[in-house]
């Protein structure tokens, strides 16, 4: 049979793209054929290398390749989201970043160096809970009411911390010191563990952190918890008041959320989200994160976590235009 020139060029456009579409399937068939690289929005032992820590393992083993984590912290995760973002999208590179990271920095930071929206792929959510004001027990703070007052009477004399400009630490106090009429200069950490220890150290006083970090010591007796953020009290801090029952609204649940490179072959990323919501609902993993001080977020698909974000920062971006976040 003879084909016309246009024919022939149909016939090896089609052959091309049939052969590149084998050749993809096949590499995705194939995945993961070595080390997987889970970079953490976050400094080592702080509760986003403790939480990436905990998915590896049953991750390693479900995908019969090594899990790597990866802790690149700064930035509200600023570092770690753009070593993700212009990663290749092969499946070997994901992104474990907490909430504030996803949501508040496109806030704060009109010129990142890549786009949330088309640069991260959502995967699934790891847990969900609220984040701890906590003080040095030197300040005699019990509750948000004694230091609104103390801040109060000392103008400019309370600074306080958090794990970064644009954090939610930073997004909740900024909240309290609109609500109050407070004057309480921030003090931005590279990373908790820093904050934790200075807060310990009593270089400062007062601070917003992560849900885990701070309980050891709240134990212990060196550090005071004032109040939590969130929905509910959460596990390990069930006796702790929050905002919420102190009078000041802050009901925003924070996350840790796995995402991928844009251009990750959907079949990674739904083989990704099913294997996390399985073990994430066994309960080995379940006692785990609650250990943590989070509950287990209901399951949803890679779509439908991906809709919840969009939802979440309707309500982050509605509570931020109440203050005046910005690096200072």
């Amino acid at each position: 049979m003879t084909h016309t020139p246009i024919q022939r060029r149909t016939l090896l456009l089609g052959s091309l793209l049939l052969g590149t579409g084998v050749k993809a399937l096949a590499s995705t068939g194939n995945w993961p054929s070595r080390p997987i690289r889970l970079v953490v929005a976050g400094s080592s032992g702080a509760g986003g290398d403790i939480f990436a820590r905990l998915i590896a393992v049953p991750l390693s083993q479900a995908l019969k390749q090594p899990v790597v984590v990866d802790d690149k912290p700064g930035a509200n995760g600023l570092i770690a989201c753009d070593t993700v973002a212009k990663a290749a999208g092969d499946g070997y590179t994901l992104l474990f970043a907490p909430s504030s990271s996803i949501l508040l920095n496109p806030m704060i930071h009109p010129k990142l160096p890549y786009d949330t929206d088309k640069d991260l792929t959502p995967i699934t959510q790891v847990g969900a809970a609220g984040i701890l004001l906590i003080a040095n027990p030197s300040t005699g703070f019990k509750n948000l009411a004694d230091m609104v007052a103390y801040a109060k009477a000392h103008p400019g004399k309370l600074a306080y911390g958090s794990w970064g400009t644009g954090s939610s630490g930073h997004l909740a106090m900024e909240g309290i010191k609109a609500r109050y009429g407070l004057d309480m200069p921030h003090v931005p950490y590279k990373t908790l563990v820093s904050e934790v220890t200075d807060l310990i150290a009593n270089n400062i006083s007062v601070g917003f952190t992560d849900i885990q970090s701070p309980i050891p010591h709240m134990h212990t007796g060196r550090l005071v918890g004032l109040g939590q953020t969130g929905s509910q009290r959460w596990p390990a801090t069930k006796e702790l008041p929050t905002l919420s029952e102190q009078g000041y609204k802050f009901e925003a649940d924070g996350w840790y959320g796995v995402f991928a490179p844009s251009g990750t072959p959907v079949e990674i990323i739904d083989r990704l989200n099913g294997e996390i919501n399985r073990f994430q609902k066994t309960d080995e993993i379940r006692q785990k994160i609650e250990a943590q001080n989070m509950i287990v977020p209901p399951s949803r698909t890679a779509k439908e976590f991906a809709a919840s974000i969009k939802k979440d920062a309707a309500i982050w971006q509605s509570l931020a235009k109440t203050t005046d976040l910005k690096d200072k």
